[in-house]
């Protein structure tokens, strides 16, 4: 089995989807939470518009537990964030100290949750699935 190729099972029309890759894209939202809450300018930023991505890509992942760890990650980060704009228009100009604040807050939420989330993630029985081979024209030319 080559990198470039990670799902494609040797015996011929199954292919494979292995644990630690489900286990990796579970873990994918939670991670990006942390890392956005620590450098909130500019990774926050991006990840308020990479996190539908990957939200998109993790949710419907044909492991259910993977699309399970991402919908409750991304239900705390979309909180969180959707609190925090909301009150935000009750800042004055040049409050600073309050975005810090919220800041800290969102911190004190998102980084503990996701460290347990991480850890549920590591702990859980990650197994590989057969799963049936899709036939693609560009699938025959290699």
């Amino acid at each position: 089995m080559t990198e470039s190729e990670p799902f494609r099972a040797s015996h011929g029309s199954v292919r494979l989807l292995p644990g630690n890759k489900a286990r990796t894209a579970a873990a994918v939202f939670n991670i990006g939470n942390i890392v956005a809450i620590m450098v909130p300018i500019p990774l926050g930023m991006l990840w308020l518009g990479l996190s539908m991505l990957v939200y998109a890509m993790n949710r419907h992942h044909p492991n259910e537990k993977v699309g399970h760890y991402t919908q409750h990650a991304a239900y705390r980060f979309y909180g969180v964030t959707g609190f925090f704009v909301a009150a935000a228009a009750f800042i004055p100009g040049g409050g600073w100290q309050y975005y810090v604040i919220a800041w800290a807050l969102a911190a004190l939420v998102l980084i503990p949750w996701s460290i347990v989330d991480l850890i549920r993630i590591r702990r859980d029985d990650w197994i590989d699935m057969e799963l049936p081979a899709e036939n693609h024209d560009t699938d025959s030319h290699t």
